[in-house]
């Protein structure tokens, strides 16, 4: 599910896990033309990476 929560001027938008990996151990985010994969490990933590 996405919201909008106000933050200041802007609105940050939050996305939950779930949402975002599907179902999926790892997700590839592209961000300034390069790849970084966000994993979701066995003991519930996210390790983002390049």
């Amino acid at each position: 599910m996405r919201r909008s929560v106000p933050g200041g001027r802007f609105a940050v938008r939050r996305v939950s896990s779930s949402d975002l990996f599907a179902g999926a151990k790892e997700v590839i985010v592209t961000h300034g033309g390069e790849d970084y994969r966000l994993r979701h490990t066995s003991k519930g933590k996210l390790i983002l990476t390049k």
